[in-house]
């Protein structure tokens, strides 16, 4: 099960109090955009295994959004952070490079 820290609240919750929200920092298009863009954004997702970066909401807690960096393979959270920031903070970048030294970076590092 994981535990993840509510970025907003502080409060740790397993992941029944929270709500995945899908991949972090994509453009999430809304379907008045093109068939293409709309399509690209329901269904087109690296989907790979090692890290990732994901929105999850606290339900039951606070109710606000944050992003989480995790591994889906070991099940291992790196941290969370806010839910504005376009890009993962250095900090949790750093943290996961000294845990997984062959990780190769975000995508817009």
């Amino acid at each position: 099960m994981l535990i993840i820290k509510c970025h907003n609240c502080g409060v740790f919750a397993d992941e029944t109090e929270l709500q995945p929200g899908g991949e972090a920092h994509i453009r999430r298009y809304r379907s008045q955009s093109s068939t293409e863009d709309f399509s690209s954004y329901l269904f087109d997702r690296s989907n790979k295994k090692g890290v990732h970066f994901e929105r999850w909401r606290h339900a039951y807690g606070c109710g606000k959004w944050f992003h989480v960096a995790r591994c889906t393979e070991t099940l291992e959270v790196f941290g969370s952070y806010s839910a504005q920031t376009l890009k993962p903070p250095k900090s949790i970048l750093d943290k996961i490079k000294v845990i997984r030294p062959d990780f190769k970076g975000w995508k817009n590092e």
